[in-house]
């Protein structure tokens, strides 16, 4: 955001045609006036109360505040009577010292008042935060009949933007009409200020062209708005045309349009205003300097962005946090961590926010060692009670499968928000603990932290895994309260929890009814009817997603051709196999060749997929190997059979489920030996078949058991409720059975 420079400074700077006339309509012509006629009066002998001003303005400028409050201390013991300049002086010497109760002291002390003295202690009240009394002043100011000049509207404006009162620069900028400051390009910049912030871009622009003699700062301020409000073509036109008219872009004129370019990613008209950058010699300027990081590295072009980095100034926290999160974000960690070592090296002290980036990477590394060293930097400088840097510490710890510490973190966390709830969720749903998650889910309710979609999904996910419909359900109601299931991300959530967990009828009715279905709702919809064995609906699903914008991907062909083994489509299966490449640019991966073996084998055509295993560009995998053994032990091809286990032995020689598949081969075709020589290689190599498993859902929580499992906690309770009602039976007569 723009901010306004000073009044100063703009009188010097861009008011040089009619300085004097801009002095008079910035309110400084009152000032003037009173200084004069009070050095006409005859001054007291011995006082000058000229020199004392100059001496406090000396004081103010170098932010000598200690000598000044002397100064003033020897004013008071020579007795002497300021004039009005010179107590506008020392009371702004107060305020700009942080003493606004000691300038509102000097401001009721003063004879006479004029607008600067109101304006100066206006500024004052606002730089302390207290609005109220700066809006008081405003209205007294007005009260009293003192004019309102372009100095006090810049002022006051200031102060709504400040307060976020957007609503109310209406009102001043009625005022500013009647009293005919519009056309002036001081005012008109401070209401380009107040209107961008409130994102009223129409009347910003309204404002801006009612401008007579628009400056730097009134091109700068529009360019800006359009930028923060996400008119970014129209900013870049708006350069353009500044350009034309013969301006030359200052450093918040670049950060603006550099920031629009950005918006429209627009990677080629960026480097073209680079280059206007390096031509007006702004290259190593800060703002601009981080303008053109952050445009390179979210574009993705990152040498680009480490030449760009190399220019700015090195003394300075942002550019090295921008550049470690980009690199966070686009996957570069080492390059990331590379560089939070070299920002170290440079004796830069990291903030909270490149703690948090730095640990992001960790995370996405699982680079546990990583993590906890940089846990110690965080706990010396003592910014682990942040709540950005715990929630990554959190991450760190949780991706690393250390989830206890991540949990002892969030325990000891006293100020958690929903981020903290979700880093910890998400955590036990990828370790696969999802009843964890769900007690961590309805703790968070409990505690009223406002859940979000990342909230929802990871729930939903953690009902999914384990099959329990009956949390999921109330987890669909929640988000219908919370009207959280029009949001697409909850929806495919829903979709995938409800297919898994065998109400697919269900699944279809979120579906139908999701505002708009992405490429991850199709999926989750036809993946959900393969998993059911319902090909056909699954293969009249993909022909519907055909004819929508969204565009079939890799996990979507995966889907459909599963669904195409699974029910025998042979046919349609080749054909959604060859389209593949042909209509779509999808080149085969692992998993589409094993859907198409499976397909081939199931249906007996033994020489077509071993041609194609032949055919696959990359060494198969043993899950490939495996699909043609199911096949094999379908159709009881005991020598194909045999070369496939072979296969996938050679890769896992631990695979119980092939040992078994082998195993139960042989014993079809009676060959007794072979099945003894399988178990006997199981034995030798401590392979055991993983044994069936079985669980109920019982009030929200699911209980698993195998044979002759003793290890649920109410065993002794189920194997004594289990014999009553085996006597039950054994009594019952045969009629009531």
């Amino acid at each position: 955001m723009l901010r306004l420079i000073s009044s100063a400074n703009y009188a010097t700077h861009y008011c040089k045609p009619n300085s004097f006339l801009t002095f008079q309509r910035c309110g400084y012509f009152t000032q003037l006036t009173q200084h004069f006629t009070s050095q006409s009066q005859p001054p007291n002998p011995g006082f000058d109360s000229h020199v004392y001003a100059a001496t406090l303005q000396h004081h103010i400028q170098n932010t000598d505040f200690t000598s000044a409050t002397a100064l003033h201390s020897h004013i008071l013991k020579k007795g002497g009577c300021l004039n009005l300049f010179a107590y506008n002086i020392l009371a702004n010497m107060y305020v700009k010292a942080g003493s606004v109760n000691d300038a509102l002291k000097m401001f009721d002390e003063m004879p006479h008042k004029n607008v600067i003295s109101f304006v100066t202690l206006i500024q004052g009240f606002s730089e302390s935060q207290r609005f109220s009394e700066a809006l008081e002043f405003f209205s007294r100011l007005h009260r009293e009949g003192h004019e309102l000049n372009p100095f006090v509207f810049t002022t006051v404006l200031k102060v709504l933007v400040r307060m976020g009162l957007g609503e109310l620069v209406w009102t001043v900028h009625a005022c500013v009409y009647k009293l005919g400051h519009g056309t002036n390009a001081f005012v008109g910049t401070a209401l380009i200020d107040a209107y961008s912030v409130c994102g009223d871009v129409g009347i910003t622009r309204d404002v801006f062209d009612g401008i007579v003699c628009k400056d730097m700062v009134a091109w700068s301020g529009m360019i800006g708005c359009y930028a923060e409000n996400g008119g970014f073509g129209e900013a870049v036109e708006l350069f353009c045309q500044m350009r034309v008219v013969g301006f030359r872009p200052n450093n918040y004129t670049f950060s603006g349009v550099l920031k629009a370019c950005l918006g429209l990613k627009a990677l080629d008209h960026g480097k073209c205003v680079h280059g206007c950058v390096i031509k007006s010699c702004y290259e190593k300027d800060l703002y601009v300097g981080i303008s053109l990081l952050d445009l390179y590295t979210t574009c993705g072009d990152v040498d680009d962005a480490r030449r760009v980095f190399q220019e700015v100034p090195k003394n300075e926290v942002i550019p090295w946090t921008l550049m470690v999160s980009r690199y966070a974000q686009s996957n570069h960690c080492e390059k990331a961590l590379d560089m939070f070592c070299q920002m170290r090296q440079a004796f830069v002290p990291p903030n909270e926010f490149t703690y948090a980036s730095v640990l992001q990477v960790c995370a996405t590394m699982e680079s546990l060692v990583s993590g906890k060293q940089i846990h110690c930097h965080v706990v010396k400088v003592g910014l682990d009670s942040v709540v950005y840097v715990s929630n990554a510490l959190m991450d760190v710890y949780a991706k690393c499968g250390q989830i206890e510490n991540s949990m002892d973190l969030f325990l000891k966390s006293s100020n958690r928000n929903d981020v903290s709830w979700n880093t910890m969720i998400v955590g036990y749903v990828q370790l696969g603990d999802g009843e964890k998650a769900l007690t961590l889910f309805s703790d968070m309710l409990r505690c009223q932290v406002q859940a979000t979609e990342v909230t929802y999904s990871s729930a939903l996910c953690a009902s999914a895994s384990l099959a329990a419909l009956e949390p999921g359900h109330q987890i669909h109601s929640v988000t219908i309260k919370t009207i959280y299931d029009k949001d697409t991300v909850v929806g495919n959530s829903l979709i995938d929890m409800y297919a898994k967990c065998g109400s697919i009828k269900d699944a279809r009715l979120v579906f139908d009814k999701l505002k708009q279905q992405d490429e991850v709702s199709w999926n989750a919809m036809i993946s959900g009817y393969s998993m059911h064995g319902l090909g056909k609906e699954a293969v009249k699903l993909f022909e519907m997603m055909q004819e929508t914008k969204c565009k079939p991907n890799k996990l979507t062909f995966v889907g459909v051709l599963s669904a195409c083994s699974n029910t025998g489509l042979l046919d349609q299966g080749h054909a959604y196999f060859n389209s593949m490449v042909g209509d779509y640019d999808i080149e085969p991966c692992m998993e589409h060749y094993t859907c198409m073996v499976w397909l081939l084998g199931r249906s007996g055509q033994f020489d077509k997929a071993v041609k194609l295993i032949d055919e696959i560009p990359f060494e198969p995998s043993s899950m490939v190997w495996r699909a043609l053994l199911g096949s094999c032990v379908i159709h009881n091809n005991v020598e194909l059979g045999r070369i496939s286990a072979q296969h996938v032995l050679e890769r896992d020689p631990q695979d119980e489920a092939t040992h078994v598949l082998l195993s139960n081969l042989y014993a079809t075709a009676k060959r007794w030996d072979n099945v003894a020589s399988v178990r006997k290689n199981m034995k030798r190599k401590g392979v055991k078949k993983e044994p069936g498993l079985s669980w109920i859902e019982n009030q929200g929580r699911v209980h698993y058991f195998t044979v002759g499992d003793i290890s649920h906690p109410d065993t002794r309770l189920i194997n004594g409720m289990l014999e009553w009602l085996k006597m039950r039976i054994l009594k019952a007569p045969c009629s009531q059975l």
